[in-house]
């Protein structure tokens, strides 16, 4: 196999990157079944794991050469294979499987179509003979080699040079976005604008404000990062989203709720004005449920609609979740201190 000579397509399919050479096996078949397999169709020259499959030969599970070679014969595979699988999809470019590497650091991925089913294996040592360059042969012995930190530090390092090399295009890319920004912060000043005298009321609100905007913006970025991940490997569905909007709002609540109630007996104590904290603890703690749920919903949505999340999510998501933020603090406010 030939090692490539210059900066490879990272636009192409990672399909064409996939081997082929792989038995699979059945989720319901014994150990001593999945090794008879095994040896009748053989193997690739570089098998890492093995992947368990349903009746439809949808994936179903990983299973482990180690624990498949320890396992007792009589055992079933789908006690001994790991349910939870990250796949990659089959419409994913060279550029996606790289960050697959680099997120993951697994030493092999399945590719997967619409179903589920397997339709090929990309794994990190094949990756790195078809897809870095050339360097010298102490360079291409090493990228044959098993794969180490090092290796996925260098593939970071390339992806983010391709995507560097022109500022002037990836400026034209992020630029858009981040006029939502201003035009969110624009609409946010505006907005305290028509809460001056609700302001002057209670002088601690404006205290706290830079407080309030920063933890709702932090969540909303760890709830959209984590999104954001979790959309390289599944696939938008409203059965999905109702799971993950289930499991956020539960996290939302608990967030909220602790850091409401210190912020909450912060402003009480330092300013001897029950009201005041309950409009910052009680905002602080319906804000971050909202934070969560954009932080969800505005990557979900720009992946549906065949955008980029990574770029475009964190300039909507931030914007949004600070004006909603501001109109939950500004209307609490304007309610209890009236």
């Amino acid at each position: 196999m030939n090692v490539a000579t210059g900066i490879p397509d990272f636009d192409a399919s990672v399909v064409e990157h996939a081997r082929k050479d792989f038995p699979l096996l059945d989720a319901d078949m014994t150990v001593s079944e999945a090794l008879e397999r095994i040896r009748r169709e053989g193997v690739g020259e570089r098998v890492i794991y093995f992947y368990a499959v349903d009746e439809q030969k949808r994936l179903v599970g990983v299973v482990p050469t180690r624990r498949l070679l320890t396992a007792a014969l009589e055992t079933p595979l789908c006690r001994i294979m790991v349910p939870r699988v990250v796949a990659i999809p089959a419409t994913a470019t060279v550029l996606d499987a790289c960050e697959f590497f680099v997120l993951y650091k697994f030493l092999a991925f399945p590719v997967v179509d619409e179903q589920r089913r397997v339709i090929g294996i990309i794994d990190a040592n094949l990756f790195a003979e078809e897809i870095l360059e050339a360097g010298d042969s102490e360079d291409r012995h090493r990228s044959a080699a098993p794969v180490s930190a090092e290796f996925f530090e260098a593939l970071g390092f390339r992806i983010e040079e391709i995507r560097g090399a022109s500022p002037w295009r990836v400026f034209r890319f992020r630029f858009p976005w981040l006029l939502v920004t201003v035009t969110g912060g624009t609409v946010s000043a505006i907005l305290a604008g028509f809460f001056e005298a609700t302001l002057t009321r209670s002088l601690v609100l404006a205290f706290f404000l830079t407080m309030v905007l920063g933890l709702n913006e932090s969540v909303s970025a760890q709830s959209m990062s984590v999104t954001i991940h979790a959309l390289r490997s599944a696939t938008v569905s409203w059965r999905w989203l109702s799971t993950a909007f289930r499991r956020e709002v539960a996290t939302a609540i608990l967030l909220g709720v602790a850091c409401g109630l210190i912020v909450g007996i912060i402003a009480w104590v330092w300013r001897h004005d029950i009201r005041a904290a309950f409009v910052i603890g009680g905002s602080i703690a319906l804000s971050l449920v909202t934070a969560c749920a954009l932080g969800l919903g505005v990557p979900s949505l720009l992946h549906r609609l065949k955008l980029d999340p990574k770029i475009a999510a964190g300039p909507v998501t931030l914007a949004l979740a600070d004006f909603v933020a501001l109109v939950i603090y500004f209307t609490t406010a304007w309610l209890a201190l009236r």
